[in-house]
């Protein structure tokens, strides 16, 4: 069986949100510092022994999630105009924006990991 590589970088974005439904300060308007981390799995090396270059991946994700989530109010944009903007509502939905628009031929995406606080954080994979 061959080996597989996984490839994984960090994006940071601040934005806000409240959360509908929530007993307690969440639901209220804050901020936070996210740290966005994806997860790659690659089954193949290009001639240089490298599965995907770590600046391409991290400038490919930085143009899809930057000007979508970065200095917003999550609640004013879709879908977390109707959809409760929990960290894992978050990080289900930045799946699915990478998954596709940011492909690679040999490589897949595997998880996100969407990081609230520097102690709290979600994984979301399919």
């Amino acid at each position: 069986m061959p080996g597989h590589y996984t490839v994984s970088t960090a994006v940071e974005f601040s934005s806000s949100h409240s959360l509908s439904g929530y007993d307690g300060d969440c639901a209220r308007v804050h901020g936070h510092n996210w740290v966005l981390r994806v997860y790659y799995e690659f089954s193949e090396l290009d001639e240089q022994g490298i599965a995907v270059d770590f600046l391409e991946l991290r400038s490919r994700v930085s143009e899809v999630v930057l000007p979508l989530l970065d200095h917003r109010h999550l609640n004013d944009i879709p879908p977390f105009d109707r959809l409760n903007p929990t960290s894992e509502n978050i990080a289900a939905e930045v799946f699915r924006i990478l998954q596709g628009q940011v492909r690679f031929d040999s490589g897949r995406l595997t998880m996100v990991e969407l990081w609230e606080t520097p102690t709290d954080m979600v994984r979301y994979s399919e």
